[in-house]
């Protein structure tokens, strides 16, 4: 619900400490807001100071120092108005004698202080063959030289599309090679909305879990199962989440799973390297043990925290009533997937990604052998980008070579009396056929 015309008018403007994400052209970076920070991106550096209370998606010119200054339209108009053009390009040749301005003239020109569209403006003019070119051509030209030349940075806010397409591009390994198209999927297959309760298994940077609480608002819980000695939540973090929308945020590890389903999960345990340290640190000096003993305070308030997270955690489990899960990660998704089924309530969806089709054929198998599962399809996504330009729509020469695959179904509820008498009386029932038939 949206408050005053003051919040709506504030929340679209760029605030100290906010996460952003910056891009140019195809390439994204997310940062967060903070002063006097020297910031690194596409071989350039500036300050976001002069970012903050600006509007989000406002593009600037890095200028000298540093500093950004937020472009005007005008600016923006291509260098290419009023030029004639030619008809083909068949006459061109590519002997690199068309520019008549060497490396050292155009670094000349930046140090007097000439900017990225004034520097374009002298490549044309000196340029032999632009004016031959097809207007096609030209436009091209100076779309090149704009990517090269012009110090501009569009600031962004956060969203689960923008940060899968970034992690796509800069570090797919580290997301799976989940593809943003196949996210979408993931999230509309699971049925994610405010409200429900929903686990999340994945070893995707956070970005999955991110994309689940951001299609949440807010209300509702998530579980976080994770592996190893605590959840990553980088990704989790690039969205830029309000405080309360980590109060619905829970985390449980994988490896108490079967505990907590035999009943013999003990959330009270103590640490077991607790005592071993005490004793090596008291033949330390007096300094050392008291320095040890703040660590030691320290280390057992986060102990605490984490036994109340677990026990937490354990309690909304413990009602196996969940409205969704989604598996994304590394690991063979069969023992995971057959494990957290157990949580979800009858007529719910789940939906399980891998970057191979084979793990995911060996889950639809056991499931269909297994039961309690229908709806099973198992699918891939295709992604194709085009070009929508007036006379030059096409498809992109360049596209990715695939999204995954995902593995949907819903949950049933299991009646184990009634398949094991409806099997024996398929057996006997040819049996009879065939005493019938020597009879007769």
């Amino acid at each position: 619900i949206m408050a005053d015309n003051g919040d709506d008018d504030s929340q679209y403007r760029i605030k100290e400490g906010d996460y952003v994400v910056l891009k140019r052209g195809d390439i994204y970076k997310a940062m967060q807001i903070q002063p006097r920070k020297k910031v690194i991106f596409e071989k350039q550096w500036f300050f976001l100071d002069n970012a903050v209370g600006q509007l989000y998606s406002t593009t600037f010119e890095i200028v000298s120092g540093g500093n950004l200054q937020p472009q005007k339209h005008k600016d923006a108009e291509s260098a290419s108005d009023a030029k004639e053009a030619g008809t083909d390009n068949r006459n061109i040749v590519d002997d690199g004698k068309s520019q008549k301005l060497t490396r050292d003239d155009i670094e000349t020109l930046k140090e007097q202080g000439l900017k990225g569209q004034e520097i374009i403006q002298q490549l044309v003019e000196n340029s032999s063959t632009f004016r031959v070119k097809t207007e096609y051509a030209q436009d091209k030209y100076i779309k090149k030289k704009k990517k090269k030349y012009e110090s501009t940075v569009t600031i962004l806010k956060p969203s689960c599309r923008i940060l899968a397409m970034m992690y796509h591009g800069r570090e797919p390994g580290k997301i799976c090679h989940l593809r943003y198209d196949t996210l979408a999927q993931m999230l509309t297959l699971a049925n994610i909305h405010a409200g429900s309760k929903v686990l999340v298994f994945e070893t995707c940077a956070g970005l999955v879990l991110g994309a689940v609480m951001e299609r949440m608002g807010g209300y509702g819980s998530v579980i976080q199962m994770y592996p190893g000695g605590g959840p990553v939540r980088a990704g989790v973090e690039s969205f830029g989440f309000p405080a309360h929308f980590h109060d619905m945020l829970h985390e449980f590890p994988i490896c108490h799973v079967n505990a907590l389903l035999a009943g013999t999960l003990d959330t009270t345990a103590k640490d077991a390297n607790a005592g071993r340290t005490c004793l090596f640190y008291k033949k330390k000096k007096k300094k050392m043990f008291i320095a040890y003993s703040k660590l030691a305070q320290e280390k057992k308030v986060k102990l605490e925290e984490k036994r109340r997270k677990l026990a937490a955690a354990a309690a909304l489990l413990e009602g196996r009533n969940a409205d969704g899960l989604v598996i994304a990660s590394r690991f063979h998704p069969c023992p995971v997937l057959m494990g957290l089924l157990k949580f979800l309530s009858p007529s719910r969806p789940f939906v399980v990604f891998s970057q191979y089709k084979e793990p995911l054929i060996e889950c639809y198998t056991k499931l269909k052998e297994h039961g309690g599962a229908v709806n099973l399809r198992l699918t891939d996504t295709w992604l194709r980008h085009y070009q929508v330009l007036p006379n030059r729509t096409h498809p992109l020469l360049l596209m990715s070579g695939g999204g995954g695959y995902v593995l949907s179904g819903t949950t049933i509820a299991m009646d184990r009396s009634k398949p094991a008498g409806s099997s024996e009386l398929r057996n006997r029932h040819p049996k009879r056929l065939k005493l019938t038939d020597t009879e007769g």
